[in-house]
């Protein structure tokens, strides 16, 4: 069983910077992938960046240039930094974490609230 614990989030203004922390517990975090995904009032949930175990990452074209994903195995935690936030950036923000193996994120964070005014 993995637990995933989500901070970092809050109510910003456009261009301001957040820095999301995910915390994961139970498993060994260096065989996970972790990913941020988000969901915005009345859109579909949407994968924002994904890191592999050994580091490799992915962005969205939405944030790229602007989110950094990271990972730090010593401390079983994956970080999202988000700079030039903007007002579309609005939403809900889970973490999420699948097994190198799997082909689907299996454990959720309970989610953290962004919300970036004009």
């Amino acid at each position: 069983q993995v637990d995933l614990g989500e901070s970092g989030g809050g109510l910003v203004q456009a261009g301001d910077s957040l820095r999301l922390s995910c915390a994961f517990y139970g498993q060994t975090f260096s065989l996970y992938v972790m990913g941020w995904f988000r969901q915005a009032p009345g859109k579909e949930r949407e994968l924002v960046a994904q890191i592999t175990p050994g580091s490799s990452t992915y962005e969205t074209d939405s944030v790229k240039g602007r989110f950094t994903l990271s990972r730090d195995n010593a401390k079983n935690t994956v970080y999202l930094q988000m700079n030039s936030l903007k007002p579309e950036d609005t939403a809900i923000y889970y973490c999420a974490a699948k097994h190198r193996s799997s082909s689907i994120f299996e454990y959720w964070g309970q989610g953290t609230q962004v919300t970036v005014s004009p």
